[in-house]
């Protein structure tokens, strides 16, 4: 299994190197000198290939507010997919998490909400004491949870980013920017999309109906095709949101920081998604039918070597070059052993309308050995047997 991930790596790697220098430069982001949208910082970005769009202060540090949520989201997510814990869980509500001010649903020291319960106070209300809890219920504490979420910054590249707590409330040093949300926010649309069960639910009520939950997120009544994903507000962060929405194939994330009011957040958000939908999409390119699985081997200890193809099932594009995606495949007639995994045995070309767009590597999904003279010896031996046998069997 290792061998084969490093290979899968590895053949990504030959793969991106391989995309024409033409085609990166084909997308060059819009700036607030093409169209600017009211809000201190934005950027909106292709949620498949993380390509960025459109850019306005995307690398300030800013305060975000409950956007800060989707990171405390994403951690829990995780904890669930590795079953450390699950959403029958009784989460315990503490003097601490009890004592979060701003957006909340008024829990109560001692108060047990289930974890699904918790998340969609998160989700929905955006509420800080249900996140806190839930901080404490996953990391032991707000501040041991609040160290893996730095950590997990980290990993992910959010090089501008730190965070202080686990709700997003005004902190000195709690602090992130528009591209650091957007590679957060793409992180978890892309490997949580459980978590558009909750974001996307208009209208809920806790406590046998007497809490009534309501979204945050007024685009998910205004806008077409919107799938999440957290709103925020602060007095130093101002007014935010990161909104993913998707028409077709294409899937977008829009952030925007510091809006001087819900509306203009709403609106900022809803420029910049029609932006990347009115002037991009997002194509694919089947494989042939009669595309090779295998390629035959000459000399080995196996007949044949599976293929594994390695070319990106999507790609974005401006609507003004989209034409009619094709694949070619170049393979040899036979390959001479021995064969090793990730090994490059072919290529596969990517056309649009006839003009290469990408070219990838066909490689080797297993390794197979080379005939030794003890391997031909031991065939023989068999071959005899065999012979053998058949000889009796006809006596």
């Amino acid at each position: 299994m290792k061998k084969r991930l490093v290979c899968l790596v590895l053949c990504l790697a030959l793969c991106l190197a391989t995309v024409p220098a033409a085609l990166a430069q084909e997308i060059v982001p819009a700036t607030a000198a093409d169209f600017d949208v009211s809000c201190q910082a934005a950027i909106l970005i292709d949620e498949d290939s993380g390509t960025v769009l459109y850019e306005k202060n995307a690398d300030e540090q800013r305060p975000i507010a409950s956007i800060t949520k989707v990171m405390t989201l994403l951690l829990t997510f995780e904890a669930l997919e590795a079953g450390r814990i699950s959403l029958t869980d009784y989460v315990p509500v503490s003097e601490h998490a009890y004592s979060m001010g701003g957006s909340q649903i008024w829990l109560e020291p001692g108060e047990q909400m289930t974890l699904e319960e918790m998340l969609k106070a998160i989700c929905i209300s955006s509420a800080n004491d249900a996140a806190v809890a839930v901080a404490e219920y996953v990391g032991g504490s707000e501040p041991a949870f609040v160290a893996m979420m730095n950590e997990k910054a980290a990993e992910l590249g959010m090089t501008n980013t730190h965070f202080e707590n686990a709700c997003g409330l005004d902190t000195d040093g709690h602090l992130s920017t528009a591209r650091d949300v957007a590679i957060m926010s793409r992180e978890m649309l892309l490997h949580h999309t459980e978590v558009e069960d909750y974001c996307m639910i208009w209208m809920d009520y806790l406590r046998d109906g007497a809490t009534q939950l309501i979204n945050t997120n007024k685009l998910l009544r205004s806008y077409s095709g919107i799938t999440g994903l957290k709103t925020g507000t602060t007095g130093k962060a101002g007014v935010c949101i990161s909104a993913s929405a998707q028409r077709g194939n294409l899937r977008l994330i829009a952030v925007v920081l510091g809006a001087p009011s819900s509306q203009d957040r709403f609106n900022a958000a809803t420029a910049l998604l029609d932006y990347g939908f009115v002037n991009y999409e997002s194509m694919s390119a089947a494989l042939p039918e009669d595309t090779p699985k295998t390629l035959p081997v000459e000399h080995g200890t196996q007949e044949l070597v599976e293929l594994e193809y390695t070319a990106p099932g999507s790609y974005l594009m401006p609507k003004d070059a989209v034409g009619e995606l094709t694949s070619q495949i170049t393979l040899p007639s036979a390959v001479q052993a021995p064969v090793s995994a990730g090994q490059q045995l072919g290529t596969i070309k990517i056309l649009n309308n006839g003009s290469e767009l990408a070219s990838c590597p066909i490689v080797a999904a297993g390794d197979v050995a080379a005939r030794s003279f003890g391997f031909c010896l031991g065939r023989l031996a068999q071959s005899l047997i065999l012979q053998g046998e058949n000889f009796v069997q006809k006596q």
